[in-house]
């Protein structure tokens, strides 16, 4: 049986006997599953974005599961769980991604770590909600994470016009913290994170006019993965 440390720019394998062996962890990277971020403010339209590439090819999925989080509806009425909040979403949104990178699947996320990071973590802190102290904790544990965690191979970024937000928001019954009135500024912390990473693993699409089954989205990013 192999065991993996990841150290810094190189990845440890110690097998059963003890022995080390060290590879670049480029090397490893390359033999890890696929994984998609699909990243926007709430009300774009990821989950069902998510679920329609589903019915054009076999992916495994991961989910942001609003009601099954235990801080999320208390977080909802009284702000002093945000802290709780958001690292037990950075923690569970990281063993999806390491369940998911593990499989033998393509794989979805419907939103993800980087997103709840620096849309979310950042937008609870410009409200107050979380302290200076708080939000640098919450960065090490991403940071740190991150850097056991390859990133995304692909992130798929939805833009949608506000007032499609707004309403969508409003017919929601999930458990949503973030408001249409936090989209701006939740766009603007998100469109920093979108500007460091390569183009070569980014798409962007407009999706304000696309149907429930989104046809021309999945099309893109099926034409993408090839």
């Amino acid at each position: 049986m192999l065991s993996i440390t990841v150290l810094h720019d190189y990845t440890c394998w110690r097998g059963e006997i003890g022995n080390r062996i060290k590879f670049p962890l480029r090397y490893i990277i390359q033999y890890m599953n696929q994984l998609i971020v699909i990243v926007g403010p709430s009300g774009a339209g990821k989950t069902t974005l998510a679920r329609a590439l589903c019915l054009k090819r076999k992916f495994a999925i991961a989910y942001e599961q609003h009601r099954e989080r235990p801080f999320q509806a208390l977080f909802k009425q009284d702000s002093k769980y945000a802290l709780a909040n958001q690292l037990d979403y950075l923690l569970f949104r990281a063993e999806q991604e390491r369940e998911l990178r593990n499989g033998t699947l393509p794989a979805l996320m419907d939103g993800g770590l980087d997103l709840d990071f620096h849309g979310f973590t950042r937008l609870f802190h410009a409200r107050g909600w979380l302290s200076d102290e708080e939000f640098g904790l919450c960065r090490r544990f991403y940071e740190h994470t991150r850097s056991l965690l390859p990133p995304p191979d692909l992130v798929v970024s939805l833009s949608v016009a506000e007032e499609t937000i707004s309403q969508r928001l409003a017919k929601r019954s999930r458990i949503n913290i973030a408001t249409s009135e936090d989209t701006t500024l939740f766009n603007s912390f998100v469109a920093e994170w979108l500007d460091s990473i390569p183009k070569s693993n980014l798409l962007r699409l407009d999706v304000s006019s696309e149907t429930s089954n989104y046809p021309k989205s999945t099309q893109a990013i099926l034409e993408r993965l090839k």
